[in-house]
């Protein structure tokens, strides 16, 4: 069964507070190196059929449901 992955991330503008509170803990918890750390969402969808009329569905969930477009970005992927 085919499935589309869609992929949330905040915009670059916008404070991530989460992401911040996992940048600060790695170091206390003896990981070295990361420069910084974003906090996302993803989405699975499992579909009877993949094609460029059910993508653009998908691109509408993502736009209207799936994320909030005045502070979030999102990509829409087909997984194998």
């Amino acid at each position: 069964m085919p499935k589309v992955v869609v992929d949330v991330m905040p915009k670059p503008e916008i404070l991530d507070p989460q992401g911040k509170a996992v940048l600060g803990a790695l170091p206390r918890l003896g990981f070295s190196g990361v420069t910084d750390v974003r906090q996302g969402k993803r989405f699975e969808l499992e579909l009877d059929t993949v094609d460029d009329a059910v993508l653009g569905e998908v691109e509408k969930m993502a736009e209207t449901l799936l994320s909030n477009p005045v502070i979030e970005n999102y990509t829409v992927r087909v997984e194998a």
